[in-house]
């Protein structure tokens, strides 16, 4: 079975690493690691992960809510947000992305694997679906 690889959207280069190193204790392969909006949009297309962990502060003019409507819009990668910040306006702007998964730092690493696997196994019932309804 082909390893995963995983996205990591995070402007916080110290944070970024620990979450490299927990991916490759769960058996997950990091693609790149983007810190701002734009770079991970880019990064997106050239890499093609599986699924992208999205932090929603980060650097530059886009937010990691803005850049996951666009990956998500354009690429079809499953988001999960990983981050800090949890309140109401933040929820409810995120929530209009479809996201696959919010979890709050911080987190254990078991958590981060239930999160991924689920919106994997949902993503690929998703596309089987849509493939299935397409098929005479």
């Amino acid at each position: 079975m082909a390893k995963v690889m995983i996205m990591i959207v995070e402007d916080e280069w110290i944070v970024a690493e620990d979450i490299k190193m927990i991916l490759g204790r769960l058996g997950y392969t990091e693609t790149s690691i983007s810190s701002s909006g734009d770079e991970a949009i880019k990064n997106a297309e050239k890499d093609k992960p599986d699924l992208v962990l999205m932090d929603i502060v980060l650097e530059g003019e886009m937010d990691g809510i803005e850049a996951a409507n666009e990956i998500r819009n354009r690429f079809n990668i499953p988001i999960i947000y990983l981050t800090a910040y949890a309140d109401e306006k933040i929820l409810e702007r995120a929530k209009i992305t479809e996201p696959s998964g919010y979890i709050v730092k911080p987190f254990i690493d078991e958590d981060l694997k239930i999160a991924i696997e689920i919106a994997l196994y949902k993503h690929k019932s998703e596309e089987e679906r849509k493939t299935n309804t397409r098929t005479p």
